[in-house]
């Protein structure tokens, strides 16, 4: 047997099994408690084929470090777009953040510790009483991975539940493991009713995010509807919903030069990669006003690499980048400052709000109020009221 019959045979195997079988398998057994996803949900076609649950309400949102660090406007555009559209959720305060950085990174850690921490996670949402749903596409495709060792290894189970034990918490896996970009999927019909502005003169280029389908890949979303099924459907069929173009380019299956590794020890690498390899195409082939992508990495890369790499060898092209969630807020009204905090994203974004319909000098003007607020002491910070 050659090496493509082989792989071909490989392939075809796994897509066979559905390791959702073998997690209630073990559920009857007694070796780890599935959560269910709770109703209502929605069932969306998975790359190989089969159905996945998407819970849309009940959520309890496992937020992404880099987020909450560098672009915070990320996770409230989420949390606003559920709370305008009337889907119940859970902004946990007794979260950690997964292993993301060590396992990618530095690998210093072992198999068990790994899983402890995802497994941790999903024992406290179960005691909150929510179901995970999590932001972050790195954090998405490593807990994915974490199941199949909890899974396919008794060993780590045992290791693994002697940690929970100390913990006081259950050995809790997930029904599935969801991203919030097959949420806003999920949802997108509803954002697409609830829009306060006209996309049709947008045009967007579209990153998938490497950690969202190329980690575990078969449990991605696909939609024949979308590239013909050959790429991910989670953010193009949301963009297509909302009315906005999208521009396809050459190098739309390239990393967005993150790497993780790469960008601890060759920043330089990164940011050139992201500016060159991604942007510059971007910009030629399609000319796009705003590039959409769906992780963590992927924004804060292609956004802040065009302003440090570019700005230094006068190569900054100028395109916004920003999640699929903040382009929706902003698209059904959100405040680009108070919640989709544009103003820590250091490409010019104004154009693109121009062109939206949306004045950005007066919500500046907004912001400020609230900001002169909060120094003055009238008040600790803004609420969701303040927005």
């Amino acid at each position: 047997m050659s090496k493509t019959q082989r792989r071909q045979t490989q392939k075809e195997k796994r897509q066979a099994e559905d390791i959702r079988d073998e997690l209630w398998e073990l559920d009857e057994k007694g070796e780890i408690e599935v959560l269910p996803v709770p109703e209502p949900y929605r069932e969306v076609e998975r790359k190989d084929g089969k159905v996945k649950k998407i819970p849309l309400e009940g959520l309890w949102h496992h937020k992404s470090c880099g987020q909450c660090g560098h672009i915070p406007g990320y996770s409230t555009s989420i949390f606003w777009l559920a709370r305008e559209l009337g889907y119940d959720y859970y902004d946990p305060k007794d979260q950690t953040s997964c292993t993301g950085w060590n396992y990618y990174a530095s690998a210093t850690s072992n198999e068990a510790a790994q899983a402890g921490v995802a497994l941790r996670n999903f024992g406290q949402a179960k005691k909150d009483g929510y179901y995970p749903l999590i932001h972050c596409g790195t954090s998405y495709g490593h807990y994915k991975e974490v199941r199949e060792q909890v899974v396919h290894h008794e060993e780590t189970r045992d290791k693994v539940r002697e940690i929970m034990d100390k913990l006081g918490h259950d050995l809790v896996m997930p029904e599935e493991i969801v991203h919030y970009s097959e949420w806003t999927h999920a949802v997108r019909e509803e954002i697409a009713d609830n829009l306060e502005y006209d996309l049709s003169e947008i045009t967007a280029c579209v990153h998938p995010a490497c950690h969202y389908y190329k980690i575990v890949e078969d449990d991605a979303i696909y939609d024949p509807d979308v590239y013909g099924g050959n790429r991910t459907a989670t953010v193009t069929a949301l963009l297509q919903e909302i009315g906005a173009n999208v521009e396809d380019y050459s190098t739309w299956y390239d990393c967005c030069g993150f790497g993780f590794r790469h960008i601890l020890v060759e920043r330089d690498y990164t940011r050139s990669f992201a500016t060159q390899r991604k942007i510059e195409r971007m910009k030629e082939e399609a000319d796009p006003d705003v590039t959409i992508t769906h992780d963590t990495g992927c924004v804060t890369t292609l956004d802040q690499s065009q302003w440090v790499t570019g700005e230094v060898h006068g190569r900054n092209v100028g395109v916004p980048v920003m999640s699929e969630a903040q382009f929706a807020a902003l698209a059904m009204g959100a405040h680009p400052y108070k919640v989709c905090q544009l103003h820590w994203h250091n490409t010019d974004y104004k154009p693109l709000l121009e062109k939206m319909g949306i004045d950005h000098e007066e919500a500046w003007e907004e912001f400020e109020v609230e900001v002169d607020e909060i120094e003055r002491g009238d008040k600790e910070y803004m609420t969701w009221d303040d927005v």
